[in-house]
């Protein structure tokens, strides 16, 4: 089973614990024989994802929307992103160089073109800009991917 990611960053500690919880669980319902997770690896549940799936057995694959994508993450999230992309057993790359709303689109593109089903951090409330989660869960709808919403009930951004 191909399964997907694409999810919020940059939420409060309490609303980290209960993605962190929803996603462990979630990952844990899954075949580690099977697993192959595909991720962008960015910080947040797109990286918590990534950690789950392997601590479980699974396989990681990394999507990487541009050249520059790594340097446009948080540097703190520098060692983690690097730890995980040297576990990565597939590593796709959109051709892009910006590290941009488009590159992130593009890579998101491929990223649910690869997965069986797309598991989204998802408050449920339209993108703040393009390229963000909500953009990624219509385009997996309208490919016909399905999606697996996972947000704590209550919890806001």
């Amino acid at each position: 089973m191909r399964v997907g990611v694409t999810g919020h960053r940059g939420l409060n500690a309490d609303v980290e614990r209960r993605v962190r919880e929803l996603l462990e669980v979630t990952v844990k319902s899954y075949d580690a024989d099977e697993l192959v997770g595909v991720s962008c690896i960015a910080d947040g549940p797109d990286a918590w994802f990534a950690q789950y799936v392997l601590a479980h057995g699974g396989r990681l694959e990394v999507v990487v929307p541009a050249d520059g994508y790594r340097e446009s993450l948080p540097e703190e999230h520098w060692p983690v992103y690097d730890r995980l992309m040297s576990h990565a057993a597939e590593v796709h790359q959109t051709g892009m160089t910006d590290s941009n709303s488009a590159a992130h689109m593009a890579g998101s593109e491929i990223l649910v073109g690869l997965a069986d089903e797309l598991l989204a951090v998802w408050d449920g409330k339209p993108a703040w800009g393009f390229g963000g989660t909500a953009d990624v869960v219509s385009y997996a709808e309208r490919t016909g991917v399905p999606v697996r919403i996972l947000w704590p009930e209550g919890a806001s951004r």
